[in-house]
């Protein structure tokens, strides 16, 4: 038994591996997640985006996947592997045995990033962009008197008529079109967005899946089966 942890900015998620089939356990906010929040007598292979916390959880039982550490599912020779996030290396590697390439996974959390592999699993690169959250926080934090609004998880169909639902006409069609764009530039150099496989992931996916038809809702191991994969192929061998 393996614990595959994905550390993010807000949240992070370990799921039970048996070799054979993933149970998630509770979701935990990153700033309280510490080594006592999880099973103690299993190793754990994680991915983290949040240096401090990969720092604090660092001993011997913790191991943690990066470029340079996922054996050769992917090839990541072709962009600066030291500035890229274990996240997004998961996100490729369970792109690259997804069978369906090229494909683009579409992450959906604080950051909404983009992950592009081609046909011979060589990562192309991507987009890094504030999600959905992040927008709402940056208008509440740098302005005087606009509100820090909650999620909704419909698309607004018209033009806001008090601030709140200005915000969410504003931001939550501005992430859509934002997704939309970079997906359709990024499927450019394969033939368009009709030529390719894109999944989304994340916990904001069911809301971006929702509003772009040509995106695949991802299951909930998508991510997880990017580390456990990593895992296998440097650690577990």
């Amino acid at each position: 038994m393996t614990i595959i942890l994905n550390i993010g900015n807000t949240y992070s998620q370990a799921a039970l591996w048996d070799g054979k089939n993933f149970e998630f356990l509770p979701r935990i906010e990153t700033a309280e997640l510490t080594l006592d929040s999880l099973p103690a007598k299993y190793p754990i292979v994680a991915t983290t985006v949040v240096p401090e916390t990969k720092t604090r959880l660092a001993t011997d039982r913790i191991s943690f996947i990066d470029a340079y550490n996922c054996g050769d599912l992917v090839d990541f020779s072709q962009v600066d592997a030291s500035t890229l996030g274990a996240d997004r290396v998961a996100n490729a590697i369970a792109l690259s045995y997804s069978g369906k390439l090229p494909a683009i996974a579409l992450d959906c959390g604080t950051a909404v990033t983009l992950e592009i592999v081609d046909a011979n699993r060589v990562f192309k690169g991507g987009a890094i962009a504030p999600g959905r959250a992040l927008m709402r926080r940056a208008l509440a934090s740098g302005t005087a008197q606009l509100p820090e609004i909650p999620f909704s998880t419909e698309l607004p169909e018209y033009a806001g008529k008090d601030t709140v639902e200005t915000i969410r006409f504003g931001v939550d069609r501005g992430a859509v079109g934002m997704v939309r764009e970079l997906l359709e530039v990024a499927a450019k150099p394969y033939g368009g967005i009709d030529r390719m496989h894109m999944v989304a992931t994340g916990g904001d996916a069911p809301f971006f899946a929702a509003a772009l038809p040509f995106l695949e809702l991802a299951s909930e191991e998508f991510t997880f089966c990017g580390i456990r994969l990593a895992a296998e192929a440097n650690f577990f061998r």
